[in-house]
């Protein structure tokens, strides 16, 4: 896994709205993609930072036998593209209709600076990352994912996925069969209820925390 401090590949993070740098990001214009739409390709020409202004942004990479692996589901205010290399090692595409604004990282030599709570931030969350896909038990990476998401809606307990199955199985490295067998798993056991295909309440949450213990 490469880690650079300076190029993260995946992760989550949230800066404050105002924040300007490297001329005014609220001022730049917001870019729409449909699902599945490409923001950016593995291989194309780095040098942008990416704010999703609303929807979601799947980041992923395919590896050599083929199969797809996503480091990252990037929200709301998450910045995204942060890397320090000529070319982009991952592709970006939207989860469902997603707003975008974007900003160079090459005019500005400030612009890394302002965005180093962005770049330390996605550093950790790839760490986190590979602790929940490093554990053996499906359950308890389906547990890890579902406490993220949680978190990630502002701790509630209900919550949408914006995401389909299958990309939570290329999340946790698993098989969308698996995943949906997890989900139920944790249904029956009272720990958490589902609501339609991506609707989840978590019911006992500290339950559900002791399972990734």
């Amino acid at each position: 896994m490469h880690t650079s401090i300076l190029a993260p590949r995946s992760g989550i993070n949230v800066l404050p709205m105002e924040l300007t740098f490297g001329g005014d990001v609220e001022s730049k214009p917001t870019s729409s993609f449909v699902d599945g739409q490409s923001i950016y390709s593995s291989g194309e020409r780095a040098g942008q930072a990416y704010r999703v202004e609303f929807g979601a942004v799947r980041v992923y990479r395919v590896l050599a036998n083929g199969r797809r692996q996503i480091l990252a589901f990037h929200f709301g205010g998450n910045w995204f593209g942060l890397q320090n290399e000529d070319l982009h090692r991952s592709t970006a595409e939207a989860i469902g209709v997603t707003g975008i604004k974007s900003i160079s990282l090459q005019n500005d030599p400030h612009t890394w600076q302002g965005l180093l709570p962005a770049v330390l931030e996605n550093f950790s969350s790839a760490q986190e990352h590979q602790l929940v896909i490093g554990r053996q038990s499906a359950v308890e990476r389906v547990a890890a994912f579902l406490l993220e998401m949680s978190e990630r809606t502002g701790g509630s307990p209900k919550f949408e996925l914006f995401m389909p199955r299958v990309d939570v199985a290329d999340y946790l490295g698993l098989t969308i069969e698996t995943v949906s067998r997890s989900l139920t798993k944790l249904k029956n056991k009272g720990i958490i209820k589902l609501h339609g295909p991506r609707g989840i309440e978590i019911i006992r949450h500290r339950v559900l925390q002791d399972l990734c213990l």
